[in-house]
């Protein structure tokens, strides 16, 4: 027997099929299924997350649910797109500078991936090419065009601005959401940890030797310092974009 190949994504199904069944469960559809499911990734996060778990909180069957998913990474990936869909997109369009559209597209990402940190481990796992994420990268993509690099510099600078952000938003995601789990405030934990391992011989001379970088970054507190070091590494790489156009002549 041929195993059947297996579907790259959700968005790549035979809608006809599912259109088709019959004997669905009332007051269910795809779009509640998703809009619980978001909810119960920011409460409990990625790991506690089954679809035993989100029958019980939509009051039905595990099997209820799967009259409108095949698989429990099929309903990922719808939720993924879903938080897409909360991205304030620039117009490209627009009579306005790229530096700033491209900042606005960067913070957007950022608080995205801040605010549902179980989205970065499913962003690096699926197509992305649901609807709403693939709106996020024609925006992008657009205005990155409006910078003037040649075409085949294009991808490169996306890769390099957005990467980056992914990489930021997701350590920063991460960072608030251990905070949290530890019932301490970010700067109380920061303070806390900062101590720790000043006093710890192992790690102690490493940050002696950082006290000045540290006192150079300025910020009196968690937040202040990582939107200080984000604006200016976006400032870099903005100024990176310029170089490579000018160079490009």
């Amino acid at each position: 027997m041929v195993k059947a190949a297996t579907r790259a994504s959700v968005w790549l199904e035979d809608k006809t099929r599912r259109g088709g069944r019959g004997g669905q469960p009332s007051g269910l559809d795809r779009e509640r299924i998703t809009e619980v499911t978001v909810r119960l990734l920011d409460a409990e996060g990625l790991a506690k997350f089954s679809m035993r778990r989100l029958a019980a909180e939509l009051n039905v069957t595990a099997m209820s649910v799967y009259w409108y998913v095949d698989t429990k990474d099929d309903l990922l990936e719808l939720a993924l797109d879903s938080v897409y869909g909360e991205l304030r997109l620039p117009d490209p369009g627009a009579d306005e500078d790229w530096r700033d559209q491209l900042r606005t597209l960067a913070r957007e990402y950022r608080a995205l991936l801040v605010r549902h940190p179980w989205t970065s481990p499913l962003a690096g796992t699926y197509l992305n090419i649901g609807p709403n994420s693939l709106a996020f990268s024609r925006v992008v993509q657009r205005v990155i065009r409006r910078t003037g690099l040649p075409a085949h510099g294009v991808t490169g600078a996306i890769s390099a601005v957005f990467q980056f952000v992914y990489g930021y938003g997701t350590i920063e995601g991460h960072f608030f959401a251990r905070v949290q789990d530890t019932g301490m405030t970010p700067d109380a934990y920061f303070q806390n940890a900062m101590t720790t391992v000043s006093e710890t011989p192992s790690t102690a001379e490493v940050i002696e030797e950082a006290k000045d970088i540290m006192a150079a970054r300025g910020g009196d507190t968690v937040e202040e310092m990582l939107e200080r070091d984000f604006v200016f590494a976006l400032d870099l790489l903005v100024a990176g974009i310029e170089a490579m156009v000018e160079r490009s002549g």
